[in-house]
């Protein structure tokens, strides 16, 4: 699984896979919100190159596993929002 921290997200879009009550308390600016629960059936909606991110890295490392299967481009955001917040990249809300 290839990894990226924050900072080299860049130009990649970013897809957060945390559950609805955890996007409420803060996400990345610009994020595109597909639950990881509904990522099987909402595939199309993932864009190739995208940045998977969640709270920690745990389940968007997962998720990053499954969208190399389906063969889409995907890395994993090391440290998720929780280093994305820490990094003072832009968030929409506070608590990451």
């Amino acid at each position: 699984m290839r990894e990226v921290t924050p900072a080299e997200v860049s130009d990649r879009p970013v897809v957060d896979v945390r559950e609805p009550h955890e996007w409420q308390l803060g996400h990345a600016d610009g994020a595109i919100h597909i639950p990881m629960g509904e990522i099987v059936e909402r595939l199309h909606e993932v864009p190739d190159g995208a940045a998977v991110i969640c709270r920690s890295g745990a389940r968007s490392g997962q998720v990053v596993a499954y969208l190399a299967q389906q063969g889409l481009d995907a890395v994993n955001v090391a440290g998720g929002t929780i280093a994305w917040a820490a990094q003072g990249r832009p968030m929409v809300g506070t608590v990451a």
